[in-house]
C-alpha cells in the first residue's frame, strides 16, 4: 500500500455536524436520559422494553443522517495512503462515506446480538429490536453495542494500530471515554500528531491542535496529507 499509515480516533464530534445527537454536550443524550436506565446490562434485564426502544429511535435518526465532509473526506484519504479508522461511534457514517476499514470500539448500533452469547451477530440496518425477539440460541436479541460496566472490542489490535502509525488524528472527542482515550498514549514519538475538535482544551500533549467544527477543518488538513 502506497502512502502514510494513517490512523484516526474519531468520536461523537465528527458525526455532529450530520444531525446526530452527541451524548457528553450540554444538551447532549446523557442530559435527557439517565445512564441507569438505558444503557447497562442491569437496565435491560429489568426494563428490555424501554432500553430497545432507546436505540431503536437512535436507528430511526441514524436512518435519517448523511456521512458529513469529514467523513468524505477521511474516505477520499484511501485514495493517497492507508487508512485505518477507529471509532468510539456506533453509527455507520465512516462506512457510508466510503471508508473500508472501520474498527468499532464500541459496537455498531446497526447490529444486534444474542444476550447470551456475544459472537452470535444480526445485521438488522435500520430496523427495530422488539421485546421477545430472541437470537438463534433462544436468549434475547440487544442492541450489539457496549453498555457500561462492560469491555470495549478490539483494544489490543487497536493500540497496536495507533503505535505503527506515521499519522494519528483525534477527531471530535473530548477524550473521556476510558479505555478508548487511551490510545493516544499508544502513539510513537516520531508519529505526526493532529487533534481536531469544537473544543481544543483537552488537546494531548505533543499534538497539533486545531480548532473547529470537524466538518469544516478537517478537509482542508487532510488535503494537505495527500500532496
Amino acid at each position: 500500500m502506497k502512502g502514510l499509515q494513517i490512523v484516526i480516533l474519531s468520536g461523537s464530534g465528527i458525526s455532529a455536524p450530520s444531525g446526530l445527537s452527541t451524548f457528553r454536550d450540554p444538551d447532549g443524550i446523557w442530559i435527557k436520559y439517565r445512564i441507569e436506565e438505558i444503557a447497562t446490562p442491569e437496565a435491560f434485564e429489568s426494563n428490555p422494553a424501554r432500553v430497545l426502544d432507546f436505540y431503536n429511535q437512535r436507528r430511526l435518526q441514524l436512518a435519517s443522517v448523511a456521512p458529513n465532509p469529514a467523513h468524505l473526506a477521511i474516505a477520499e484519504l484511501e485514495q493517497h495512503h492507508h487508512v485505518q479508522v477507529i471509532t468510539q461511534n456506533v453509527d455507520d457514517l465512516h462506512e457510508r462515506a466510503g471508508s473500508s476499514r472501520v474498527i468499532h470500539l464500541h459496537g455498531k448500533l446497526t447490529e444486534a446480538r444474542s444476550s447470551r452469547d456475544p459472537s452470535i451477530v444480526t445485521d438488522i440496518g435500520y430496523g427495530s429490536i422488539l421485546p421477545g425477539d430472541c437470537a438463534t440460541d433462544g436468549s434475547p436479541l440487544r442492541p450489539n453495542v457496549v453498555w457500561f460496566g462492560e469491555s470495549i472490542f478490539h483494544l489490543d489490535e487497536s493500540e497496536k494500530l495507533v503505535a505503527e502509525a506515521d499519522v494519528v488524528l483525534v477527531i471530535g472527542t473530548s477524550l473521556s471515554v476510558h479505555p478508548a482515550a487511551g490510545l493516544v498514549h499508544n502513539t510513537s514519538s516520531v508519529a505526526a500528531k493532529y487533534y481536531v475538535n469544537i473544543d481544543t482544551d483537552d488537546c494531548p500533549p505533543g499534538f497539533h491542535c486545531v480548532e473547529g467544527s470537524a466538518d469544516i477543518v478537517l478537509p482542508p488538513l487532510l488535503k494537505s496529507l495527500s500532496k
